[in-house]
């Protein structure tokens, strides 16, 4: 059979890279979105020099046009999506009262409007075909909240809201959907915090530690096997036991 065709979108980051590596030697064909063609051109090269090749489809998931037509272009390049990785976020923290209209829609856009332009490009096709495998990537910080995140939070939340409607209504079509939520993790991002604000959150951390982006990854693909066929609207919390919830 020719192997599934994967796309993480945000595959360039931290996580993103992890996801794809992980995904590419267990044999999916991994493509992922960009911006900025010459970073992501550079990290394309370093990717292959390490022995992972990832296909570049351009595309600002915050956009539902540039979304549909990256998602195309992943069509003509490799094939259909059959496993689409939702992944792509960022931040623009401060507190509620302070916080602009751009601050806030930037991040909705990005972290939750972008899981309805990614996916509804490929879910028909999944649908067709009798088989799909999405995961949204979600956080901690979705499920307790974060002070001066209240856009995050709400558009991580949000994005497992997503999960559990659209894993009901797409259960018979043997398309999962299910929503992996990471604690803090020792991305480039979490790093360049100060270090004595990093010792105060590793100590809220029952584990003693960061997670890292490999371990996101793993949870991950625990949900992409057939094997893996009867669990849908799940969220795997993967945090060092920091938030313990049902």
């Amino acid at each position: 059979m020719t192997a599934r065709v994967a796309l993480v979108t945000g595959g360039t980051g931290g996580i993103g890279t992890a996801i794809c590596k992980r995904l590419h030697g267990a044999g999916y064909r991994v493509a992922t979105n960009y911006r900025d063609e010459g970073r992501a051109r550079e990290w394309q090269e370093h990717m292959r020099a390490a022995g992972c090749d990832v296909t570049l489809a351009r595309g600002d998931v915050a956009s539902a046009e540039q979304s549909e037509a990256m998602v195309r272009q992943v069509e003509r390049d490799l094939g259909p999506v059959d496993i689409l990785i939702n992944n792509a976020g960022i931040t623009r923290d401060t507190t509620f009262h302070r916080m602009r209209a751009d601050q806030w829609r930037e991040v909705i856009d990005t972290n939750l409007n972008s899981v309805f332009n990614v996916t509804r490009p490929v879910i028909e096709g999944m649908r067709e075909r009798q088989w799909g495998r999405i995961v949204q990537i979600s956080s901690i910080n979705g499920q307790k909240g974060q002070y001066g995140q209240a856009n995050y939070a709400a558009a991580k939340a949000g994005m497992h809201g997503f999960t559990i409607s659209l894993a009901q209504e797409n259960a018979r079509f043997g398309i999962t959907v299910n929503t992996v939520s990471p604690g803090y993790i020792g991305t480039d991002m979490v790093m360049a915090v100060p270090e004595a604000v990093r010792e105060k959150i590793v100590a809220q951390i029952p584990t003693g530690r960061l997670g890292t982006p490999d371990e996101i990854a793993y949870a991950v693909a625990f949900f992409l096997p057939d094997e893996a066929a009867w669990i849908t609207g799940a969220n795997l919390s993967a945090n060092g036991g920091q938030y313990m919830g049902w």
